[in-house]
């Protein structure tokens, strides 16, 4: 049995560091510049805050650490996708195994999850969405420890507080999967009719709280800036009575459209399509509320405001649907017979990779065929010949801007849109339409 489970434990690896060296080479060889959305955590990055006017931090922290480390180098910021993608795919082969108990079902779990594009046609560009992944299992994982034990140890709760602050820090959104929790727990507590509460479970609550402070100041102080920012990405403010049905609708049905390659593959490994439903069944109940659940509030969110809710901001949700159909078809699956699904999953792992090197190369409107470097290295011309100190700064929109402070040599901090009161300030600046770059 240990020779079993090494060898699928390679074949893990193997098929983790495949995903993870496809997905840095292939955009780094087809893009010209870093796409939209990475440009901006990197310009926010800049000038880190606890806060920025569209998102909360964390999606540009960890762009500036690695930009720290190597510097305005594109691959960089493509191979820090994929570890954020990987240590989300480690968790879910980890939790499938304790929840199954079958280590080569365990890798069917996570082999499934290539089937949706969330996990790699989009997961290149680096943004708020990619940056959920890893807290959203971990949350998830530790979650699963306190639920399937009598004992309710320390380490869990902390961890469960610390890793949802930091997936609440990475995009709002996050909330829908902590909701979920709330209702699980809740739940259970009258299932088994718990009368008495551990206290460990504050550990959770305090941590997570605690983390939020500096961000909850910044949000006071600017207004709630980011929460305004997502309200008006929804277009609720517009909302007719018309939305409440039409939102909805078109959110199940983009929701179907997205998995129909994962059904596909599904229907490859599992032979009849045959199961039984049984709510008492604490591990079913456990995959229903973290699966199921967070996107059914998506939808109610939706028809009870008539709000549009984006596709990409489903990303994290679908993390653990290949270990919940597992668990569903486990009886199923005939692990002898499996070649179909295999050839399956391999065709759809090469041509993600395929159709976006295709896309990147024979396109060539994109934000990524953006010659930044291009531009920032006739700014520096421009500026060298003016002065001789280094840029300290850039205003303007994210992207414009944003690529001037990636590119240029001096890393210039991005200081926003409002230049006015930095440029009286300053005794050496440049402008070139809405863009400023200058020296404090």
């Amino acid at each position: 049995m240990n020779v079993l489970n090494r060898n699928i434990n390679n074949i893990f690896f193997i098929f983790a560091l495949s995903h993870l060296i496809i997905w840095t080479i292939v955009p780094s060889l087809t893009n010209k510049n870093l796409p939209l959305d990475t440009i901006e955590a990197l310009a926010w990055g800049s000038n880190l805050d606890w806060g920025f006017n569209k998102h909360p931090p964390m999606s540009a922290f960890f762009p500036e650490v690695f930009f720290k480390i190597f510097g305005a180098q594109d691959w960089a910021f493509y191979l820090l996708s994929q570890i954020f993608v990987l240590i989300a795919f480690y968790f879910v082969f980890k939790l499938s195994f304790e929840v199954l108990g079958n280590i080569k079902l365990s890798l069917i779990s996570v082999l499934l999850l290539e089937s949706i594009y969330f996990y790699n046609f989009t997961t290149p560009e680096f943004n708020v969405n990619v940056c959920q992944l890893p807290f959203w299992s971990l949350v998830v994982y530790f979650t699963w420890k306190i639920y399937e034990t009598k004992e309710i140890k320390f380490s869990d709760c902390f961890f469960i507080g610390l890793f949802a602050a930091i997936g609440f820090l990475s995009k709002y959104l996050f909330i829908y999967l902590l909701l979920a929790i709330i209702f699980l727990f809740t739940h259970s507590i009258f299932v088994k009719k718990i009368k008495k509460f551990d206290f460990k479970y504050l550990i959770t609550i305090e941590v997570f709280l605690v983390l939020l402070v500096p961000h909850l100041i910044w949000l006071f102080n600017n207004d709630f800036i980011t929460i305004n920012y997502g309200l008006k990405r929804t277009g609720l403010e517009g909302s007719e009575i018309f939305d409440h049905f039409k939102y909805p609708l078109i959110f199940l049905l983009k929701q179907i459209g997205i998995l129909v390659p994962f059904f596909f593959l599904v229907f490859l490994l599992v032979k009849k399509v045959k199961f039984k439903i049984n709510f008492k069944d604490q591990k079913f109940l456990f995959l229903l509320f973290v699966n199921i659940l967070p996107i059914a509030l998506m939808f109610l969110t939706s028809a009870i405001t008539g709000s549009k809710i984006r596709t990409m901001w489903m990303t994290p949700f679908y993390l653990f649907f290949g270990l919940m159909f597992v668990y569903i078809f486990q009886s199923q699956i005939n692990i002898k017979k499996i070649n179909s699904f295999l050839y399956g999953f391999i065709f759809l792992f090469f041509i993600s990779p395929i159709l976006y090197s295709y896309e990147s190369i024979s396109k060539t409107d994109k934000r990524t065929d953006y010659p930044g470097k291009e531009i920032a290295a006739k700014v520096q011309i421009v500026w060298d010949q003016d002065f001789d100190k280094e840029i300290e700064f850039v205003t303007g929109n994210e992207w414009n801007a944003g690529n001037l402070s990636y590119h240029l040599k001096s890393r210039p901090k991005w200081e926003g849109f409002n230049s006015s009161e930095i440029l009286k300030k300053s005794s050496q600046f440049i402008c070139v339409d809405d863009v400023c770059l200058g020296r404090y």
